[in-house]
């Protein structure tokens, strides 16, 4: 009989947890005459008291394994931890908040076996219960990286999805710190289905993601998957450079031909600004990449772990 591991990042899901686990496991002994399960939480250094709902259990039941960071670290290392300890044919990721339906478990797994899928993921169709200006920008986020970027990330796509083993490991290969994991997983390519449903609120707890960490998040994949800002600061610089022979060109001979003195430095100071800021804008994109090869070039681990059972 094959397994399947799912893993579950946490980070302050003391009050979430035994729901998604009387839920979720509701859900996969269904499954148990056709496939054996295994939880792997993932603590991501919690505040909260989510380390000691992992040990009970844990203590509870055989098939639940934890692993808890020596700090935070974030949700993309938590979910790279789980993929490095499940053992499982099968993977699936899911938050402990159960905005990812157990529910659809069974068909995916079904789609995975029956199919010849290597992944099945799940993306929202309607963004109910968010405020709208996060909806909005979470769209325009969207078409604008699939514009700029060659890897396609569809939109809505959550985390939520389940994956084989041989996916997994291609995933595994890539060892970078700052990840993007809705880009890696497109990366990788490998067949893909796309099961839909509608926003779900939380069942417990609080969201650990507003507009700031959303908005740190979009650019971070942004600069994993294209490098588009980087040309954009050229053709700004081309486009700038032209203006300004032009604006040369024209001074030249309004004053040789009309006679008029060059007036106007309130006008002069607002250029200088102008391009200053753009001048400025264009060296905190180039220093953006830098800062990210940097943080590379340290060859860190994405995370250390304080306990582990």
């Amino acid at each position: 009989m094959k397994l399947l591991s799912v893993i579950v990042p946490c980070y302050n899901e003391e009050e979430a947890l035994p729901h998604f686990y009387r839920e979720t496991v509701k859900v996969l002994e269904t499954l148990s005459d056709r496939i054996d399960y295994e939880l792997v939480l993932v603590d991501d250094g919690s505040k909260d008291k989510t380390i000691s709902v992992f040990r009970e259990l844990n203590a509870q039941d055989s098939k639940v394994r934890y692993v808890s960071f020596s700090r935070n670290f974030g949700k993309e290392a938590a979910m790279f931890a789980g993929l490095e300890k499940a053992k499982g044919d099968y993977i699936v990721i899911m938050d402990a908040d159960l905005q990812d339906p157990p529910s659809l478990l069974p068909e995916m797994l079904d789609l995975i076996e029956n199919q010849a899928f290597d992944c099945v993921g799940s993306r929202r169709v309607t963004r109910k219960g968010e405020p709208p200006i996060r909806s909005f920008f979470a769209r325009c986020f969207y078409k604008f990286i699939n514009r700029i970027s060659q890897t396609e990330i569809v939109d809505g796509a959550r985390d939520f999805r389940m994956m084989t083993r041989q996916m997994v490991d291609a995933i595994l290969e890539l060892r970078e710190v700052n990840r993007f994991s809705k880009g890696l997983f497109a990366w990788v390519g490998f067949r893909t289905h796309w099961l839909e449903y509608e926003n779900r609120e939380r069942v417990a707890g609080e969201t650990k993601w507003n507009f700031w960490k959303l908005f740190k998040y979009s650019i971070d994949g942004i600069l994993a998957f294209s490098t588009a800002p980087l040309a954009m600061a050229s053709y700004l610089g081309l486009f700038f450079c032209f203006l300004s022979a032009v604006g040369i060109v024209y001074t030249v001979i309004k004053t040789l031909v009309v006679g008029e003195a060059v007036h106007g430095f309130p006008t002069l100071l607002c250029v200088m600004l102008l391009l200053g800021g753009l001048t400025l804008f264009c060296i905190g994109v180039l220093g953006s990449y830098i800062a990210k090869i940097y943080t590379e070039s340290k060859h860190r681990p994405v995370y250390l772990v304080k306990e582990e059972k």
